[in-house]
């Protein structure tokens, strides 16, 4: 990449690169690349950005440049350009580039406003599928182009706009030299108050949270002194030096109180439950109470969605395994984050306020690397979310379950470890191909390796995060045949006979690439029997809702399924439309306040609007547990059709945008971000959609190759 530029998101079937061959004009350009493959990802686009390291003077910011592309379908190539917070925004959407098209000059053009602005943000987006080439780009303001920007030294500059003291803080670069003395009850204790003081004054005190502290740093500085307390008075006395001295806090005019209202509502009653002199209370109380306001160093909202986005937390990726005090701040950072801006602490099976201390001496007492991921993994999933997931730094973890696995598809049916697929190895390209596994469709694998699948589920079962446990089975029966070895032992009932067979494996990355990859030409609609339309979200494209519309108009019924992900996130209300006869609200969402962390609040509404075409007919959508996020949505939309029903079993219970967080030793992991119900405030996260009409699949059905809920879904329609 280009100094200075970043990839906005991870898009796994988007590819950039620099290119040398198709250049407007110097050396290089940079290109944005749709590869194909899995459409199953949250956003169907690809973005470079370029973060503005400071706010301008002006009335107009323009940014201009030339595009090429080539083949650039279900979507466009752009610029973009975005001021926040919530000031200007622009991303060619109607105006697009489409098409193979050869190079042009482009430019967007927003109004500024320099006394509200937190940061402007600019590049080039590709979305849907081709590729588009990006060069000669400029920036001017007033019609002056912008000479000697200084560009951000790092990705964990984003919002970061001001040079600040902690970039200088190099002092524990080489590790923390934090060595814990034995684990008492009594340290135990005093750790878990520390980190909770620690996430207080981050979010809090204004000095810290404006940036001023290295954070981290400041937290290796106290540990050795406050390990040796021996005492609570002379802990106590340590904590009221150390909080002093960031200075004194000014009274805070603008600081609000807790809306009566809100969905969540700070808690900080450990301060007051716990063993400090009413000095250091008071010192606590009076941060809260002026508490900083305005944008953070640590965490913003981030526009549209409203999610926090956790800034400039160093991953410290280049440490194999992070050291004692490291590991200890990793639980600090993870927990705090979660404590002020997790919009579903409440529905955690275990308070989460009790699991700071429970964690200290897993965290702590972590012997190698493998230690760490897992017990990382173990508290990701103490906040019960199928978002919630290690999505990187989990090197050990991956090796453990092993990179090769059996060429079949398990689900669990029935309660039943059950072969929905023998015939993939069909799929594998020949130089990757294995022998006949002997399994058949319908059989029920009992035992692994000699080990009982009841066995093996109790033991990783706390190492799979997921709202329900309808989201963990589903998510642990993808692993269950991984292995290290050429091939895997398994005992099985087929035909009532117990047997045994071992089963050739292959490198999950040709299963990954090779398998499960979406067909391109997959058209996602189609009719049955000519009065009933079928419709699969996975493969749906903008340009199909219309068609979709128009053939399916005169049919008794139509079949929406979504037990997958959408593959564009506007089928909501683009096709939710042709459903209602009038406007009508489907959900709402929570959002924390940063001004006051911990706090949530009821807001907006996401609405259907009713369309010109209404269709009269039954509508049936089809959910699983493979439905998650944005299917759950978007079956909330179609639930507000006048005539709907919903089929199938729970959902993944896990919705909202997602947030992410990175851990020292280069961890990164998600939560939801934003909390989503329904209008009336009823809850959907952990619960999921609840079906009007329970179905599953059974195993004599899988045997004879039927969908049993498609099946319910035309009995559904058929009946008058």
């Amino acid at each position: 990449m280009p100094k200075g530029w970043y990839r906005m998101y991870f898009q796994p079937n988007y590819t950039i690169s620099m290119d040398s061959t198709h250049v407007k004009s110097g050396s290089y350009s940079v290109a944005i690349e749709y590869t194909g493959g899995n459409a199953n990802h949250q956003n169907n686009f690809q973005a470079i950005q370029l973060i503005l390291p400071k706010n301008y003077e002006g009335e107009r910011i323009t940014l201009s440049g030339y595009i090429k592309t080539e083949n650039v379908t279900d979507g466009h190539a752009g610029l973009w350009m975005r001021i926040d917070p919530q000031i200007a925004f622009d991303n060619m959407e109607q105006r697009g580039v489409t098409g193979t098209t050869d190079w042009k000059k482009y430019e967007i053009t927003l109004e500024m406003d320099p006394e509200n602005t937190q940061g402007v943000i600019l590049g080039a987006v590709l979305w849907g599928k081709g590729k588009m080439w990006v060069d000669d780009l400029q920036i001017s303001i007033d019609g002056e182009n912008i000479e000697g920007i200084t560009l951000p030294d790092s990705e964990l500059l984003f919002y970061g706009y001001k040079s600040s003291p902690t970039k200088k803080d190099n002092a524990f670069d080489n590790g923390s030299d934090i060595e814990f003395p034995e684990l008492t009850e009594q340290k135990i204790n005093d750790l878990e108050l520390l980190g909770k003081i620690w996430g207080l004054l981050k979010y809090h005190h204004p000095a810290i949270a404006g940036g001023k502290y290295n954070w981290d740093y400041e937290l290796f500085r106290i540990l050795p002194v406050y390990l040796r307390a021996d005492d609570n008075r002379q802990r106590d006395r340590i904590l009221r030096k150390w909080i002093n001295g960031y200075g004194r806090i000014p009274t805070c005019k603008i600081c609000q109180a807790t809306s009566d209202t809100a969905i969540l509502k700070p808690d900080l009653s450990w301060i007051d439950e716990s063993d400090l002199n009413q000095r250091v209370k008071d010192l606590l109380h009076n941060v809260y109470l002026n508490r900083h306001q305005g944008n953070q160093y640590y965490v913003r909202m981030d526009y549209p969605y409203e999610r926090p986005i956790f800034l400039n937390e160093n991953p410290y990726s280049e440490m194999d395994f992070p050291d004692d005090g490291f590991r200890l701040l990793a639980l600090f950072r993870l927990w705090n984050m979660t404590n002020y801006f997790f919009p579903y602490k409440n529905l955690t099976d275990k308070d989460w306020s009790k699991m700071l201390k429970e964690y200290i001496p897993y965290f702590i007492n972590a012997k190698n690397r493998l230690d760490y991921e897992l017990v990382s993994v173990r508290l990701i999933g103490e906040l019960c979310d199928s978002h919630a997931v290690l999505l990187e730094g989990h090197r050990e973890i991956s090796l453990f379950r092993g990179y090769w696995q059996a060429p079949i598809s398990v689900h669990f049916i029935e309660n039943e470890l059950v072969v929905t697929d023998n015939s993939i190895n069909s799929k594998i390209s020949i130089e990757h191909r294995v022998k006949d596994s002997g399994l058949q469709i319908g059989d029920i694998i009992t035992h692994i390796e000699g080990k009982s699948v009841e066995a093996i589920i109790d033991n990783v079962r706390n190492y799979y995060p997921a709202s329900n446990e309808a989201a963990r089975k589903r998510d642990i029966a993808a692993d269950l045949l991984r292995s290290n070895n050429d091939a895997i032992l398994v005992d099985y009932i087929s035909s009532g006979e117990i047997k045994r067979e071992k089963i050739n494996t292959v490198h999950v990355s040709v299963l990954f690439q090779e398998i499960y990859s979406i067909p391109d030409m997959a058209k996602s609609y189609k009719l049955l029997d000519k009065d009933i339309g079928y419709v699969n979200l996975e493969t749906i494209r903008a340009e199909d809702v219309d068609a979709i519309k128009k053939e399916f108009i005169n049919t008794k019924g139509i079949i929406i399924d979504i037990r997958n992900y959408p593959a564009i996130n506007e089928v909501a209300w683009k096709l939710g439309s042709f459903f209602v006869s009038k406007d009508t609200v489907y959900r709402r969402f929570t959002v924390g306040n940063p001004d006051n962390p911990g706090e949530f609040n009821l807001r907006g509404k996401f609405e259907i609007f009713k369309s010109e075409e209404y269709y009269p007919g039954k509508l049936v959508v089809i959910v699983n547990e493979k439905s998650q996020s944005l299917s759950e949505s978007t079956a909330m939309a179609f639930r507000t059709g006048d005539n709907t029903t919903i089929i199938g079993s729970q959902t993944a219970g896990a919705d909202g945008h997602i947030s992410e967080m990175t851990l020292p030793g280069g961890l990164k992991t998600w939560n939801s971000g934003i909390g989503i119900c329904y209008p009336d405030g009823r809850q959907t996260q952990r619960i999921g959609i609840v079906p009007d009409i329970w179905i599953e699949p059974t195993i004599n059905g899988i045997k004879q190759g039927r969908d049993e809920l498609l099946e319910k879904a035309i009995e559904i329609i058929r009946k008058q």
